[in-house]
C-alpha cells in the first residue's frame, strides 16, 4: 500500500495547525498592557507661538479675555496668533461650522504653532471633528488645551494617537489673575513640561484602592455624547476623569446607567471626579448628594474612585495631561495622582 498520500496529508494539517498557532500569537491583544502609548508633543519652550480658536460657542464680549490671554503669554515669553473667525457669530457658535474649522485645522497645519489653546467651550465643537485632516498635526504634533465642550477634541486627538491638556481657556481668566492661581501655575508647569501630581482631599465616599493607567475624560456630558461613534474611547486599562456643570442629579445617573450598559466601566482601572458644579434642582428632588450617586451607580465595580479633583467648572481648575499614564492612590482621608516620567 502507498503510504506517501497519507503522510502528505499528515504533514500539511499539522503545518496548517502550527501556522494558525502562530498567527493566534502575532494578533494583537486588547488588553492595557497592549495598549499602544500616546504620543507626546513637544512641550512649549521660551519664543515658542501658541493658536487662539473658537471651535465651539460664540465669545460675546470676551475680547478682553482674549487680549489678557494674549498679554499671559507673553509673559511667559511665548507669541501668541489668533484666528481670523474667533469672533465671528454665527446664532449660537463662534462663526459657521466651515470657519471654526478653517481657523482649527490652519492652526492644527501650521508647524510654527506649537499650542492649540481654545479660548471657549460651550457647544459645537462635535459639529467639526469629521471635517479635521491630521496628516500635517501628525507630522508636527502639539498640545490641544481646553475642557468641557473641547472634550470632543480631546478625545479625537486621542483616537488619533496623542496626549492633550485639560486646562483652562482664554475665557476663564479673571481681571485679578491671583483668583486663579492654581489654575494658571499648574497649566503653566504643564505646557512647559512639568506636569504637577496632587494630593486631593480626602472624602468618605472615595473607594479605596491603588492603580494605573493613562488618564482619560473630560465632561461627563460630551463623554457619554462620543458613545457609539468612532471618537468614543475605549477604556480598557484606564483611568477615567469626569467633571459636570448645570445638569440635574438624575441627568447625572441616567448617563452613568447608559454608558455602564455600553460597557464603558468593565475594564476601567480606576475613576476621578472632578467638579459637579452648579447641579439644578428638580421639582423631585433625587434625595442623595453627587458623590453618593456616583457610587450606587457603579457599586459592582471594584476599581478605586477618588473624590475632590479641583479641575472642572470653577475657578480652581487644574491641569491634567489627558492620555499620560498616571499612578492613583485612593485612602479615606486622601488621594494621590502622580503623572509617570
Amino acid at each position: 500500500m502507498n503510504y506517501k498520500p497519507y503522510l502528505l496529508c499528515l504533514l500539511l494539517t499539522t503545518f496548517c495547525i502550527r501556522l494558525n498557532d502562530l498567527q493566534a500569537q502575532k494578533k494583537p491583544n486588547n488588553s492595557s498592557e497592549m495598549t499602544s502609548k500616546l504620543i507626546q508633543p513637544p512641550y512649549l519652550k521660551v519664543g515658542d507661538t501658541v493658536a487662539i480658536v473658537a471651535p465651539s460657542g460664540i465669545l460675546k464680549n470676551n475680547e478682553d479675555e482674549v487680549q489678557q490671554a494674549i498679554k499671559l503669554l507673553k509673559s511667559w515669553g511665548l507669541h501668541a496668533v489668533v484666528g481670523k473667525h474667533v469672533f465671528n457669530q454665527a446664532d449660537h457658535f463662534a462663526g459657521t461650522d466651515n470657519e471654526r474649522c478653517e481657523d482649527l485645522q490652519n492652526a492644527m497645519d501650521n508647524p510654527q504653532i506649537s499650542a492649540i489653546w481654545c479660548a471657549k467651550g460651550g457647544y459645537g465643537t462635535v459639529r467639526i471633528l469629521d471635517k479635521l485632516d491630521f496628516s500635517e498635526f501628525r507630522q508636527h504634533p502639539k498640545w490641544i488645551i481646553g475642557y468641557s465642550d473641547i472634550t470632543a477634541l480631546h478625545n479625537l486627538v486621542h483616537k488619533e494617537g496623542f496626549q492633550s491638556l485639560h486646562a483652562l481657556m482664554c475665557i476663564s481668566l479673571t481681571k485679578n489673575l491671583r483668583d486663579i492661581k492654581e489654575s494658571l501655575d499648574t497649566f503653566k508647569s504643564a505646557i512647559f513640561g512639568h506636569p504637577e501630581n496632587y494630593t486631593l482631599e480626602g472624602s468618605t465616599f472615595n473607594k479605596v484602592g491603588e492603580t494605573s493607567g493613562e488618564l482619560i475624560g473630560g465632561n461627563l456630558t460630551v463623554l457619554h455624547t462620543m458613545l457609539g461613534s468612532k471618537t468614543s474611547l475605549d477604556t480598557s486599562g484606564k483611568i477615567l476623569f469626569i467633571e459636570e456643570i448645570g445638569e440635574y442629579k438624575y441627568h447625572i445617573d441616567r448617563m452613568l446607567q447608559s454608558m455602564k450598559r455600553a460597557g464603558y466601566f468593565d475594564n476601567l482601572n480606576g475613576l476621578i471626579v472632578g467638579n459637579m458644579s452648579k447641579m439644578r434642582k428638580n421639582t423631585t428632588l433625587w434625595g442623595t448628594s453627587a458623590e453618593e450617586l456616583i457610587i450606587d451607580a457603579l457599586e459592582e465595580y471594584d476599581f478605586p474612585i477618588a473624590f475632590n479633583m479641583p479641575a472642572g467648572h470653577e475657578k480652581d481648575n487644574r491641569a491634567l495631561v489627558l492620555g499620560r499614564k498616571v499612578n492613583l492612590v485612593v485612602g479615606k482621608s486622601e488621594a494621590t495622582l502622580k503623572f509617570s516620567e
